[in-house]
């Protein structure tokens, strides 16, 4: 019998959020082929549907220590060597034919422990997604939105330090800078994946352009990802409410939180914006900002903030229910992406495949998902009510 082909695939989390369910799909797919697939990941837990795919790296005492590390001396993804070392050795035996890497930062993975393994088996085929910037910088993720251009030439005094993944102590970016671009050059074969034609542009200008590049968009689950009737609604007493949603894995400044909460302010009460994905201290945070707005909790997860005269604003905590975000979707008028760095975001696929209309920022690969005469400039809130508004009529 013919021994089965082995893919092998390396992400921050299994199943779960866009790019754990990428990876879980990819899998699926593969598998559906006839390969035996696995899924090494480095936190949070797995659906029971995908756990036969699951492989952990590390615990919760390995990610600590690496969130030590990079918090005080800039150190991501050069912590974790008893975990990778282990990883490792389980990679040796299950011996991938393709393997297949998403996300290698989030504290949980020795990258130059990784690439060594990786150019010592000539034979294996490797891709990289690349989901964000993160492979060819001294320490950020994404830059656009500061401007900088130090990543095509040498990192150094990194402006973003305290940005993710959050540095309070030494710059350590000129070093990253260098052991990256040793650690990810030289490999024999491999192919980086770009969902978007926005990072793309950006990879053949950095140190990985030595690379074969391949701009494959994302996909999604269009079985999960469907019109979907609920009752949230009802539940909710949102009947006849114009709906505006954003939804995200993780919510800061880049993701455009500000502007949701202007939204509500500036759209009239027949409207409601609803953000999803968010930490409770955060909706704590929200409340402090908003003391004029009645404030009530729905729901063990859902947060509303109501005043007379403009729109309401409903806040949920993280959810990974396919469904419930499907039903999200479904019910709103518009899906609003406002964030400041993207790379192509699969909230814009999930929306539209949901039937929704996407309006977007100008912004990373976002725009490549979206109607043209959808797109506005960044924060210009006057534009984006003007978009918001046509679409509903």
């Amino acid at each position: 019998m013919e021994k089965k082909k082995r893919l092998l695939e390396i992400s921050g989390v299994c199943g779960i959020r866009s790019v754990g369910r990428i990876a879980a799909e990819i899998a699926q797919d593969y598998e559906a082929q006839g390969w035996e697939c696995k899924i090494a990941y480095g936190r949070l837990d797995v659906p029971e549907k995908y756990r036969k795919y699951a492989v952990r790296i590390g615990d919760k005492a390995n990610l600590a220590v690496h969130g030590v590390a990079s918090m005080l001396f800039d150190r991501q993804g050069l912590a974790s060597k008893r975990a990778t070392r282990a990883f490792l050795r389980w990679a040796d035996e299950y011996n991938p034919d393709l393997l297949w890497l998403h996300v290698i930062h989030g504290y949980y993975i020795n990258y130059e422990m990784l690439f060594r393994w990786i150019k010592s088996r000539p034979e294996m085929k490797v891709y990289w997604t690349f989901h964000d910037c993160w492979a060819f910088t001294g320490h950020c993720c994404y830059f656009s939105a500061e401007n900088c251009e130090k990543w095509k030439s040498g990192c150094h005094h990194c402006p973003l330090l305290k940005r993710y993944p959050s540095c309070y102590g030494l710059d350590n970016s000129e070093n990253n800078y260098a052991r990256k671009k040793a650690a990810f050059t030289g490999v024999k074969d491999m192919t980086i994946i770009c969902p978007s034609e926005w990072i793309a542009k950006l990879t053949k200008q950095s140190f990985l352009s030595e690379y074969p590049v391949e701009v494959r968009h994302n996909k999604i689950d269009l079985s999960a990802f469907t019109h979907t009737e609920g009752s949230f609604l009802s539940d909710y007493h949102l009947e006849g409410k114009k709906i505006i949603l954003g939804v995200a894995s993780s919510w800061d400044w880049r993701k455009g939180l500000r502007d949701y909460i202007a939204l509500s302010k500036l759209l009239s009460h027949e409207y409601a914006v609803i953000v999803v994905g968010l930490f409770e201290k955060q909706i704590r945070q929200i409340r402090k900002d908003l003391p004029e707005h009645e404030y009530v909790q729905e729901s063990s997860n859902v947060f509303r903030y109501r005043f007379d005269h403009s729109a309401d604003l409903l806040c949920l905590t993280k959810t990974n229910n396919v469904q419930e975000l499907a039903e999200l979707y479904s019910i709103s008028s518009v899906y609003a992406n406002l964030s400041y760095e993207e790379n192509y975001p699969t909230t814009n696929l999930e929306a539209t495949a949901c039937g929704t209309p996407v309006v977007t920022y100008r912004t990373g690969g976002s725009p490549e998902s979206c109607r043209p005469e959808n797109v506005v400039e960044q924060g210009n809130l006057e534009e984006l009510i003007a978009v918001i508004k046509r679409i509903c009529e």
